[in-house]
């Protein structure tokens, strides 16, 4: 074993140092520390791989008339309840002759990155049960995502306060947040298609929201600005901050973004490394470096921030002082394995979906039995239970 130092290799002296204090025994112990540790209970072997969960496998099913044709890059994914899990992609990719029927881009041999191809558009907003069986779709959605410029919705969202379950969907190529009806109404447009801008009236390819319980809510805008963006219930600019920079209260790909029951925002500032802290009023309070890519944030009822790292391709959890707690995860395409996941979210009975926009697809995975509840991602905050 090798110990650095900040100019390099530890003196030899101090690696022998480092060994012996390693080995030396607890007072009234042993000192045979495997046998301390087989007498503990653990799982022999792994990494974790999964987490508390596994994956389960053909989920969500086919879509009928779809022959040739696979899931675009998966972007968005909200579990309303069990029954109805919200699922935004990127069109329709063709599949290669010899590909299985809707084998995800991210698993063909060799594989693709669904991101990168050109899409049919047609189901880019669908509502799947339990099973992954197709409940819902809406072409009316299509329609605006197939406009000159547009790349498909960035994530899709229900705000867990509203009684009326109003659908919010962030379309970032074309710079606008679109609230629909639980129907699919399209009800209130922010932002101008196509038409980036740092106004009141625009946005630079925004990239989420999120929601205080009176209904104002925040934007995280995003790619091209460096900004939160601050509205009330009715949709009304209040107030932003924010600028390009490294510094406290700069942004430089601002992507996920969060509340918490004490109406404090949480910024997943990208291309920074880390999360940034707020109150609702944009004042600085606190950052959490060296989180190497965070992409997407779920504050859970139970005031844990989780978090997925697009570059470690993990899920993580930290209390909310910025306290690393638990994560896992693997990188792959396989059933389970992560690339590129984009949004996730908890229905009520602990299943956890991910939508993953490399892959080209969404996973559910259900926690195992016994698993430790602490490493079971929570419930998101507003939920009904």
């Amino acid at each position: 074993m090798r110990l650095r130092s900040e100019n390099g290799l530890l003196p030899a002296a101090l690696v022998v140092a480092s060994g012996l204090l390693g080995c030396t025994p607890e007072p009234g112990g042993s000192g045979d520390s495997l046998d301390a540790a087989s007498a503990l209970p653990f799982e022999k072997g792994g990494q974790e791989e999964f987490g508390p969960y596994e994956p389960v496998e053909g989920w969500p099913r086919p879509l009928a008339d779809q022959d040739g044709w696979t899931w675009g890059s998966t972007s968005g994914v909200f579990a309303e309840t069990p029954e109805r899990i919200w699922i935004a992609q990127r069109g329709m990719l063709p599949l290669p002759p010899d590909a299985a029927p809707f084998t995800p881009y991210g698993a063909l041999d060799p594989p693709r990155v669904a991101a990168t191809g050109t899409p049919r558009w047609e189901h880019s907003i669908i509502v799947v049960d339990g099973e992954g069986a197709l409940v819902e779709t809406w072409p009316q959605a299509d329609e605006l995502f197939a406009r000159e410029g547009g790349r498909g919705p960035h994530l899709i969202r229900m705000d867990t306060y509203d009684p009326e379950k109003h659908v919010w969907v962030v379309d970032d190529n074309l710079h606008q947040i679109l609230k629909f009806t639980y129907g699919g109404e399209l009800v209130l447009t922010l932002g101008e298609a196509g038409v980036p801008g740092d106004d009141e009236t625009h946005f630079g390819r925004p990239s989420d929201l999120a929601w205080l319980p009176d209904g104002t809510f925040f934007v995280a805008d995003g790619y091209i600005n460096s900004r939160v963006v601050k509205f009330d219930a009715e949709g009304n600019y209040l107030m932003e901050w924010g600028t390009l920079g490294s510094g406290p209260g700069q942004f430089e790909t601002l992507h996920g973004i969060a509340t918490d029951h004490e109406r404090r925002i949480y910024v997943a500032d990208r291309s920074n490394s880390r999360i940034q802290v707020f109150d609702e009023n944009g004042t600085y309070l606190d950052q959490w470096p060296n989180i190497r890519s965070p992409d997407a944030l779920l504050m859970s009822a139970d005031q844990h921030l989780w978090v997925a790292d697009g570059e470690t391709n993990k899920i993580l959890k930290y209390d909310l002082e910025g306290r690393f707690l638990y994560g896992w995860g693997t990188a792959g395409s396989y059933p389970g394995a992560l690339n590129g996941v984009h949004q996730f979210s908890v229905d009520q009975d602990g299943n956890l979906y991910l939508a993953e926009i490399y892959n080209g697809r969404a996973q559910k995975l259900t926690p195992k039995p016994g698993a430790d509840p602490a490493k079971v991602v929570g419930l998101a905050l507003g939920t009904t239970p």
